[in-house]
C-alpha cells in the first residue's frame, strides 16, 4: 500500500527515586516524584527556560500533569521510521536521568531516579501511551471511531504490555493490558476526566479542511520494538481498508467498558463477549476476523504486492500472534510480544524462587522490565540472550536522537531549532508554527505535515543568521 500516513506516540513515563535506608541517627532528604522531574528537567529549564520544548529531532519533551515525563515523537511516514523515534526517546530520557542522578551525588543525595515505560504505578495511578493518527478529513469519523473501538478493545491480547493484577479477596493474576482497567469511555473530548479509547478532540495539527486526527489513548507502553511496530502497523492497516470502504460495524460491542476488563483478564483471549448485534464473539474470534478483512480486501484488490517490508512484517505478525492464542504456543511470539515476554520472564523467576505472583519481588521484576535504563533496566540483557527482538539499529537510534525525519514536517521544525540553538535566538515553536521573537515577529505556519520542505522556512532559516 503505497498511501502515506503521518503517525506519531506520545510516551508519558513514570519516574520515582529509590533510596538506601537512612543510617541510624542520621536524618536523610526524602526526594519525591515532584523533586524528581524537577532533576530530571533541570537542564532543559536551563537551556530553554521551560519544561516544554521541542527538540532538534523535532519531538516534543514536557513534563506533564503529575510529574510525569513526556515526549511526543516527531511526525514520522514510516512504521519503521516510528519505531526508531520513540525509541530515540527512550535515549534522551535515559541520559537525562543519569545526568540527574549525576546532579543528586553532587550534592550528596543518596537516592536514584528510575523512568519506567509503563502505564500504572504501585498507588494505582495510570498514565498514557497516545497513538496519533492522520486521516482525511471526513463527515463519518463519528461512525469511523465507533466502528474501531472494537478493534482497539481486543488489541490488547497481541500489543498488551502485560500486568499483574492483585485480586480483591488477596492473591493476583496475570492479565494483558495495564491500561484496560483504567478506561472509562469508548469515545470522548476529554482525556483525564472520562479517559477514553479515542479521544475525538478536533485538534488536527495541520490543514483542517483536509485533516483530522485519530488520537488513540488506550494502548500500553510497550517496550519491545516489534510490539510497538504491530500496535501502530495493524492499526495502520485497519484504517486504510476503512477508507476504502469496507465495513467492520457488525462488530460494534455491546458493553465496551465491560468488555475491555473481561479481555484483559482472560489471557486465554477465548471467553465470549457479547456484541450490539447480540452474536457472542471472543477478542481472539474478533480479531481473526479483522486480520482476515484487512487480507481479503487487500488480495481482492490486488494491492497486497504494494505492501512495504514493514507492512508484510506486521501483517505476518499479526497471524502468527493469534495462532500463538488459539494453539495456546506461546513460543510463537514469546520474544517479539510483550505481553509473552514478560510473562516468560517472570513465570522462569517465580518457578526458581518458588514464589508467588503476588510476591514483592515478582512485582520488582515487573518492574525493572520497563526500567529505560541502559544499564538498570532489563530490555537490554534480554536482547543480548536472544530473549527479545529489535528491529532498529544503534546506529538508527543514535542519529534519531539529534535529527528529524527527513521526509515530513519535522526536518522543518527539527532544522529550525537547531539553527536557533546555534545562534543562540529566541524562538517560539509548536507542532504548527516556527516564530523568531523579535522586533519584525516572523512567523511561519505549516499546514501541511507530509511536506519536509517550505521555501518560507528557508527565509525564516536566513533570518536568524542576521
Amino acid at each position: 500500500m503505497t498511501a502515506r500516513r503521518i503517525f506519531g506516540v506520545e510516551t508519558e513515563y513514570g519516574i520515582t527515586c529509590a533510596q538506601p535506608p537512612a543510617a541510624q541517627g542520621h536524618e536523610q532528604q526524602a526526594i519525591t516524584a515532584d523533586d524528581a522531574a524537577r532533576y530530571l528537567f533541570r537542564r532543559v529549564v536551563a537551556l530553554g527556560r521551560s519544561s516544554n520544548v521541542f527538540l532538534r529531532n523535532g519531538a516534543r519533551l514536557y513534563l506533564d500533569v503529575g510529574s510525569h515525563p513526556e515526549y511526543a515523537s516527531a511526525e514520522c511516514d514510516d512504521v519503521h521510521q516510528l519505531v526508531v523515534n520513540d525509541r530515540a526517546g527512550e535515549r534522551i530520557l535515559d541520559e537525562m536521568t543519569e545526568e540527574a542522578n549525576g546532579l543528586l551525588a553532587e550534592e550528596g543525595i543518596a537516592g536514584t531516579i528510575h523512568l519506567f515505560k509503563n502505564n500504572v504505578d504501585s498507588a494505582g495511578n495510570s498514565f498514557g501511551c497516545h497513538e496519533n493518527y492522520l486521516v482525511r478529513r471526513r463527515r463519518d469519523f463519528p461512525a469511523m471511531g465507533e466502528a474501531l473501538v472494537p478493534f482497539f478493545i481486543t488489541r490488547q491480547i497481541l500489543t498488551g504490555a502485560g500486568h499483574i493484577r492483585p485480586r480483591a479477596g488477596g492473591g493476583a493474576s496475570y492479565a494483558f493490558s495495564q491500561r484496560a482497567d483504567q478506561m472509562w469511555d469508548a469515545m470522548s473530548s476529554a482525556t483525564t476526566r472520562s479517559r477514553p479509547i479515542i479521544n475525538t478532540r478536533d485538534e488536527p495539527h495541520g490543514d483542517a479542511e483536509l485533516y483530522r486526527r485519530m488520537h488513540v489513548i488506550v494502548g500500553d507502553s510497550s517496550v519491545a520494538e516489534t510490539t510497538t511496530m504491530l500496535k501502530v502497523g495493524m492499526t495502520e492497516l485497519l484504517l486504510a481498508v476503512l477508507e476504502d470502504g469496507v465495513k467492520i460495524r457488525d462488530l460494534v460491542l455491546a458493553e465496551p467498558m465491560r468488555a475491555i476488563r473481561e479481555i484483559s483478564h482472560d489471557t486465554t483471549a477465548t471467553v465470549p463477549v457479547e456484541l450490539a448485534t447480540g452474536r457472542r464473539l471472543s477478542a481472539l474470534d474478533i480479531q481473526e476476523e479483522l486480520h482476515a478483512r484487512v487480507r481479503g480486501h487487500l488480495d481482492a484488490e490486488g494491492r497486497a504486492a504494494e505492501l512495504t517490508a514493514v507492512q508484510q512484517k506486521v501483517l505476518e505478525l499479526w497471524e502468527r500472534g493469534l495462532r500463538a492464542l488459539r494453539t495456546q504456543d506461546h513460543s510463537l511470539v514469546e520474544t517479539e510480544l510483550d505481553w509473552a515476554i514478560k510473562g516468560r520472564l517472570l513465570e522462569r523467576y517465580r518457578t526458581k524462587h518458588t514464589l508467588g505472583l503476588d510476591d514483592p519481588r515478582v512485582a520488582r521484576l515487573s518492574l525493572a522490565y520497563h526500567d529505560i535504563s541502559a544499564v538498570r533496566g532489563l530490555a537490554p540483557s534480554l536482547v543480548a540472550r536472544g530473549l527479545m527482538a529489535r528491529i532498529t539499529t544503534d546506529e538508527e537510534i543514535a542519529d534519531a536522537v539529534t535529527h528529524p525525519p527527513a521526509s515530513t514536517r519535522a526536518k522543518l521544525r527539527g532544522d529550525f531549532v537547531a539553527a536557533a540553538q546555534e545562534r543562540r535566538r529566541d524562538i517560539t515553536v509548536d507542532w504548527v508554527h516556527l516564530k523568531i521573537n523579535d522586533a519584525a515577529q516572523r512567523t511561519v505556519v505549516l499546514k501541511d505535515p507530509f511536506s519536509p520542505v517550505d521555501d518560507r522556512v528557508d527565509a525564516l532559516m536566513a533570518a536568524l543568521r542576521t
